[in-house]
């Protein structure tokens, strides 16, 4: 039996949108679907070589800029609420992604030569033996 009374068995649809609300979703949607990218873009390409650093900051800072966009649009527009749950999330991995950048350029010469031992290093001993060169090399607050 229904509890409600007043409300047929069937559910009511929702009312279609409007033109204008059709388009600003799928502006919100297109806008989101360029933040993705570019947030796993820049945690990508970070994780390839350090020489492509500023290629990872570069995308970093679109990714900021366009999470920014979306968290004021989808708050004053009240978007859906997964989107405005992923650009928090991906805020968040934004956000780290600036640590790690602004860490790795302190260290830029540090890290690359990490990465040139870590590239010549064929067994795991040679590998530890260059985890201890580089925390031999990193200032000692660092460490």
């Amino acid at each position: 039996m229904n509890s409600e009374p007043g409300r047929s068995g069937q559910q009511q649809a929702k009312s279609p949108l409007s033109e204008a609300a059709k388009a600003s979703l799928a502006k919100t949607h297109t806008l989101f679907r360029m933040f993705v990218v570019s947030v796993l873009g820049a945690f990508f390409v970070y994780q390839l070589d350090v020489a492509y650093l500023w290629l990872a900051a570069v995308l970093t800072a679109a990714g900021l800029v366009l999470g920014i966009v979306l968290l004021v649009r989808s708050i004053r527009l009240r978007e859906s609420k997964l989107v405005l749950l992923g650009t928090i999330s991906g805020m968040v991995v934004a956000a780290v992604m600036v640590l790690l950048i602004v860490t790795t350029m302190i260290l830029f010469d540090q890290v690359r030569e990490y990465q040139a031992c870590l590239g010549r290093a064929l067994t795991d001993r040679a590998t530890h033996a260059c985890m201890a060169q580089f925390q031999d090399v990193l200032p000692t607050k660092v460490r």
